[in-house]
Formats: C-alpha cells, structure tokens, sequence
C-alpha cells in the first residue's frame, strides 16, 4: 500500500473522538459522565409509544420517501411557523435528515467547494471541523472568549474576504451557552447580505435558552433565501439515539441539501418519524416544563462547581456549563479531565477539543446538566473532594 497514509489527509488528526475516550473512560471507572451531552431518562411515554405503534402498524418499517414522511415534514413547518414565525412550504422547504449531524454534513458537502472560506464561532462542535475538512473549505475561527463569550463584530467584518462562502452559527451555542441577541444576528445578517453570504445555523438547542429568547437569523430581511436552519428532536424531546433532524430553508438551498443528503445515508429512523411528528405537535406546557427543569439542573450544577473551586460561566442556553480550572491551580484541561475520574469519579469534557486556538481553550472544561437530579447531586459531592 507503499507509504501513503490510508486517512484521507484532509481528517489527519481527527481520529477518535473525545467523546468516545471520555465515555469509555466513564464505563472503565464506574464514573459519573457529565461528558456527553446525552440524557439519562427517556422522553415523554406518549411519544415513546407512538414510535412503538408505528413499528407495529408497519408505518416506517421499509423506506420511508427520500424527503421525510410527509407527517414530519408538516408537523416541523408547523413547528417553524408556531415558534419562530417563519413559513416553509412542507413539501420544498423542509428536508428529514438522520440527525442534525447529517443536516449538517449535508449543507456543508452540497454549498462548499474547495478553497471555499466558512467562519465558524469557535469553540465549534467537532463535526463541523470534520465537515468543513471534507468539503475541502477551509475554515476561519472566529473566537469567543470568556467570561461572556460575545462575538466581536467587528472581528468577524475583518475575517471577511472574497473566498468566503459561509457563515457556519450555533446558537444556542454548545460548549459556551452562549445564545446571540438581535442586536447580534442583526449585526451578521446585514454582512452576509452586504458580503451575499450563505448561513447554515445549527440550533439544536433552541427550546433550551434561560435567558432571554432564541431568535432565528432566518427571520431577519435578506436572510430566508441564504440561510439553511437546522434542528432536531435528540435535545429537544431526549430521545437523542432516535438520530431524526431537519432542514428548514428556501426550495433551492433544500434541494442542494437533498442532494448530498441522499447519497449519504439516503433514508433513516422511519417508524421514528412519526413519532416526532407528533412530539413537534406537543402542546407549550411541556416546552416550558422541559426548560424549568433543566434550568433547576442547570444552577444545581453551577452552584456546585463554584463551591468546588471552579470558575463557573453560568450558560444562557443549552445544557452544558463551560468552567475555568485555573482557580484550582490546574492549567490543561485534556489532563485535567483524563485525571479526573480517578480523582472524584466525575468525567467531564475539555474545551480545547473544540479550538483551534487550543491556547483560549487549554483552560476550559465543560460539563452537562441533562441528568437526574440525584445524579447531579452526587456528581456535586464528589466534586467537592477537589
């Protein structure tokens, strides 16, 4: 096979994730993962059932339609139109994906070419570096910093050149919480429309913010013909395994994204897809009752971490809390965060993973909330042993 890697050189360091390697870390040692951001407890039974009655009714078993089951592809323009006020027609403005890491793959793949320029707001989540990396762009951090971890505006106008395509959002925004206020999307809008920019925005998180409210770039003048959003049931409903997410955008961006999209898994989660229809469909009680316990969760674990000697970014959104280790007298959070189960049996995230800059990273550790209350609250005893 002579002395080429086998690795596509454009993944060169992006083998296992560190998700992977803190999970098992969590298995070897019997720790409690506050790592990955998955839930610990089901989502709604009534939702959980439905699936089950699709799978029996034999709705779902074979491939469902290339675009989505025509039930989901309603329910999420309702959804759109419901919270966010923004109208996309079911049947050419909404795409089904396998999560919303393929929504993402799949935008990237079919509107990227190569040398193509994508500022992401770093910290970024590991699959866009991995995408970006397979689209063959390049990509152009545009970094947050602590303690507010507010993107400077005019930084983001300077890293602006005529290679740029793209501007790659997170809001909310996973490991920070940041969410971006109107003045902000504001702000991004008018360079995209001046600069006539695509904007692929993940918000995932968007029925998770604590402070204020999320508000959709989409909905902003100039922005529904350019931008590609992109959501999904996993975080919303805690059904994350389920791996069904969506595109929402204007016919031409959804057929690009169809387009890569069918030749990456083609079809998936059918019986699954009617059970979110109807979760979309939840009435604004379990919405709000969703976000108050989370945001119980949410201070339990701050107030915990702050008593433990962490630096403690209360998030605005999303169920993760980014922290400082410095006030520990630790430095490194890859080190820290390897050395910590055999420490206290907590297992957490370094933030660097999620840099370029590992330097604005090294000292940062993210945790999450998304689990039972008498789990956060040991996970908090053993912590205080720092």
């Amino acid at each position: 096979m002579g002395t080429r890697p086998l690795l596509n050189r454009r993944l060169a360091g992006m083998g296992t994730t560190i998700f992977a390697e803190m999970s098992a870390l969590a298995t070897a040692t019997g720790s409690i993962n506050l790592g990955q951001g998955f839930p610990d407890t089901d989502g709604p039974a009534s939702v959980a059932r439905a699936a089950a009655d699709a799978v029996l009714a034999g709705r779902g078993n074979q491939y469902p339609p290339g675009p989505g089951i025509p039930e989901l592809r309603q329910a999420v323009a309702e959804h759109q139109q419901r919270f966010r006020g923004i109208a996309y027609d079911p049947d050419t403005e909404v795409l089904v994906t396998a999560g919303a890491t393929e929504a993402i793959a799949a935008a990237l793949l079919a509107l990227l070419e190569p040398g193509d320029e994508v500022i992401a707001l770093e910290p970024f989540y590991d699959s866009y570096a991995a995408c970006i990396a397979m689209a063959g762009a390049v990509r152009v951090p545009l970094t947050l910093r602590a303690p507010d971890f507010r993107p400077d505006l005019d930084r983001l106008r300077s890293l602006v050149t005529p290679r740029t395509r793209l501007l790659l959002l997170n809001s909310p925004h996973n490991p920070t919480g940041l969410v971006l206020s109107p003045a902000e999307l504001a702000a991004i809008a008018a360079i995209a429309v001046e600069h006539d920019l695509l904007v692929v925005t993940d918000e995932v998180y968007e029925h998770l913010v604590f402070s204020g409210a999320h508000h959709p770039i989409a909905a902003l003048p100039g922005m529904r013909e350019r931008t590609v959003s992109i959501s999904s049931a996993g975080k919303t409903f805690s059904f994350t395994g389920w791996k069904v997410g969506w595109v929402t955008a204007s016919a031409p961006l959804v057929a690009a994204v169809r387009t890569a999209k069918q030749y990456l898994t083609y079809v998936s989660a059918g019986p699954f897809q009617y059970a979110v229809a109807d979760a979309l469909r939840l009435p604004d009680d379990y919405f709000d009752d969703f976000r108050a316990d989370l945001l119980r969760k949410r201070d339990l674990l701050a107030d915990g971490l702050s008593a433990a000697g962490f630096r403690v970014f209360r998030p605005e959104g999303t169920y993760f809390i980014t922290t400082d280790i410095t006030p520990l007298g630790e430095k490194d959070g890859i080190e820290f965060c390897r050395a910590l189960p055999a420490r206290c049996g907590v297992v957490a995230i370094p933030n660097a993973v999620f840099y370029d800059d590992t330097e604005a990273g090294r000292p940062l550790v993210r945790f999450t909330f998304c689990k039972q209350i008498e789990v956060l609250e040991e996970a908090v005893t053993r912590l205080g042993r720092l």
